[in-house]
């Protein structure tokens, strides 16, 4: 579980009132903030009070509301006037996964045709084997965090 607070962190600095920010919103439990190095105009930050650096120190009651606040975030954004297309939801959780500041938010932020954000990958399709080998990795880890093994198992079945 994370600290209240960290006296070197930006962000517990602006959720206790010592550092300024343009603050949309806040409640008990989140402040959202204005992006200072915005991908685009109107991008987000939500942070939860709690001073938490990852995924791994923040607990889920608290994440599902940073989710629940990004959610309604990013339909604030559509209504509010701003360029806003699309909207993109990120989590960067750990340094190569590009988190630069180590408390964990949530960024919310406005998308349209010709913005300069980009997510360069290999997008190739994997073979089944591979997946079903990585989802097994995955039900390890879930098994680690004491969650019961799935029902139906471990193979998808088709939707219809």
């Amino acid at each position: 579980m994370g600290d209240l607070e960290s006296p070197s962190c930006i962000f517990c600095a602006i959720v206790h009132g010592e550092a300024e920010a343009s603050i949309p919103y806040a409640d008990d439990r989140v402040v959202v903030i204005m992006d200072l190095g915005a991908i685009t105009p109107g991008h987000l930050l939500v942070i939860p009070r709690m001073h938490a650096v990852g995924l791994e120190d923040l607990d889920e009651e608290t994440s599902a509301h940073v989710w629940r606040i990004g959610h309604r975030m990013g339909r604030a954004l559509r209504r509010s006037g701003l360029r806003c297309e699309g909207v993109n939801i990120f989590l960067a959780d750990g340094e190569a996964a590009f988190q630069e500041v180590f408390h964990f938010h949530l960024h919310v932020f406005p998308r349209f045709v010709g913005d300069a954000f980009r997510i360069e990958a290999n997008w190739g399709t994997r073979d089944r084997s591979l997946l079903d080998r990585e989802a097994e990795a995955v039900q390890f880890g879930l098994a680690a965090l004491g969650f019961p093994e799935m029902e139906t198992g471990g193979r998808s079945e088709p939707l219809t």
